[in-house]
């Protein structure tokens, strides 16, 4: 199944951000592109707008003058939808509303020909439902780029529940001949990137709304030891507090309400208070010109312990005792394996977390995961108001000594990356069990939507097989409402046998 040619007309329905970002990209790919808008006079200033984006382009040498004096000469604003009588295919990007996307297709299947692909940018209502209104639904495919559409190079390709494959195949082939990096996926609420990025922000509310971190300290966590982009509040604030709350709270309702959506009830709040981020100028942070900037909290320095004794390999963590030896620290090696830990000179313990808290063991403190110890800047402590002051001061001094700032947090289980983490993988192979896309769809999904420092099962496999299902069991038991239930996949995954190695893993 071939792309379109490029002398197909290609149709863009809306001209808001999205619609004008989708026409640049189709039209940049060499198609003639016909813009409409509900609103008179409104597609002739967004092919302004355009015109002013190639010049931009052509400033920066990312495109000739003569290919955008030949774009412009394609771009034709329509003022009736009649106008698009002969486009092969359609993208609407309008008002994100049921009734009005079913309204516009119906619409148009009255005026393209039967073979003109129809596809809806929608981010978050059922592509079936969209496709539900017509008498050929199985030509209609989600398309959903996103935001900037001309810079970021994901396309989600939506098959809803009556789509043809042909269909869906050719429109995946189109966004490819665009240059952009297609991904399959089943009409499911939030498709892939949308479903499987909700812990990555509800974990970070979960702790703040415990009072376990603020968000700057959470943030510098998720950033500077997870090697996340950006920690979830500063991200909200950039997308925008109500249009985050809103996708949330639109998957949650989709998924009927299923606990392991729920939205968050901070963000709510600072919804209603009008405080929604950049655009409004305040959100989780003050972004006035005259406002402090909001640092993490980092530990005083404290005095390295000269030695520490080590009791099994520290599984994902295993780096750290060459960084402990590398910074002139003893590791003495206990030849009883009595689990994954250090022991401190003063007695006290020191272990990654696996879904426990402090309060529940003798003198404990636990330290978060993180994507690269020796790369990592900052390191997360938790511990209860049991743990000895001499044991965190070790634990903090010994982070310290290896080049790390240090920040701790209240005694939450599975602390911020690690309880992030383990869901997002737990979510990932739950939607690849459901038929949803494949693992290496959702990993190219996750980096390139939403730029992860790794894909769920990249990130699943460093890990091993069974770390994610282990942490969200011990999650669970401390918090029975479903929330960190692992999936059915996960366990299956967590219990399957390698058959090269013939045993569990």
């Amino acid at each position: 199944m071939t792309a379109l040619a490029l002398s197909s007309p290609v149709a863009v329905v809306g001209t808001g951000t999205m619609g004008q970002g989708i026409a640049q990209v189709a039209l940049v790919a060499g198609h003639p592109v016909r813009l409409y808008d509900a609103v008179p006079g409104r597609a002739r200033e967004a092919a302004e707008a355009i015109g002013v984006r190639l010049d931009r382009l052509v400033a920066k040498d990312r495109l000739t003058g003569a290919d955008r004096d030949a774009a412009r000469a394609r771009l034709l604003p329509a003022e009736d939808l009649a106008e698009l009588a002969d486009c092969e295919l359609v993208v609407e990007a309008v008002q994100e509303r049921l009734d009005v996307k079913q309204d516009l297709f119906r619409e148009l299947e009255d005026i393209v020909c039967d073979d003109c692909l129809l596809a809806t940018n929608t981010s978050s209502l059922s592509v079936t439902a969209v496709a539900g209104a017509l008498r050929s639904p199985g030509r209609l495919v989600g398309l959903h780029f996103f935001n900037p559409a001309p810079l970021l190079p994901l396309v989600e390709v939506v098959s809803g529940f009556a789509t043809d494959f042909t269909s869906a195949t050719r429109v995946y082939e189109i966004a490819r001949a665009w240059g952009k990096t297609p991904v399959a996926c089943a009409d499911t609420p939030g498709f892939i990137v949308n479903r499987i990025a909700r812990p990555f922000y509800a974990e970070a509310f979960a702790v703040y709304e415990a009072q376990a971190a603020d968000p700057a300290t959470i943030d510098a966590v998720l950033r500077e030891c997870g090697g996340f982009r950006m920690g979830a509040f500063e991200l909200t604030d950039l997308i925008g507090q109500d249009v985050n709350e809103s996708v949330t709270h639109s998957v949650w309702q989709s998924f009927f309400q299923d606990v392991r959506f729920t939205p968050s009830l901070a963000q709510r709040r600072l919804v209603e208070s009008g405080r929604l981020g950049r655009k409004s100028g305040h959100g989780w942070y003050d972004y006035a010109e005259d406002a402090e900037r909001a640092e993490p909290h980092t530990a005083e320095l404290r005095q390295a312990p000269a030695y520490v004794v080590a009791e099994g390999d520290l599984g994902p963590a295993a780096d750290l005792l060459t960084l402990i030896r590398e910074a002139g620290i003893q590791v003495r090696q206990e030849e009883e394996d009595h689990g994954s830990r250090l022991v401190l000179p003063g007695g006290g313990q020191l272990a990654l977390t696996d879904g426990q808290t402090s309060v529940e063991f003798r003198d404990v403190v636990y330290f978060d995961l993180a994507l690269d110890y020796r790369r990592a800047t900052r390191i997360a402590l938790s511990a209860s108001q049991d743990t000895s002051q001499q044991t965190l001061a070790e634990a903090i001094g010994l982070f310290q000594a290896l080049g790390k700032d240090v920040s701790v947090i209240g005694d939450v289980p599975g602390m911020i990356v690690a309880r992030a983490v383990a869901r997002i993988i737990d979510l990932a192979h739950d939607a690849v069990a459901k038929g949803v896309a494949t693992e290496e769809d959702i990993d190219t999904a996750m980096c390139l939507g939403v730029n992860y420092p790794l894909g769920p099962f990249e990130w699943s496999r460093r890990l091993g097989r069974s770390w994610a299902y282990d942490l969200l069991d011990d999650l669970h038991l401390r918090d029975p409402s479903g929330r960190y239930a692992p999936s059915l996949a996960l366990y299956r995954h967590a219990y399957a046998t390698d058959k090269r190695e013939g045993s569990t893993s």
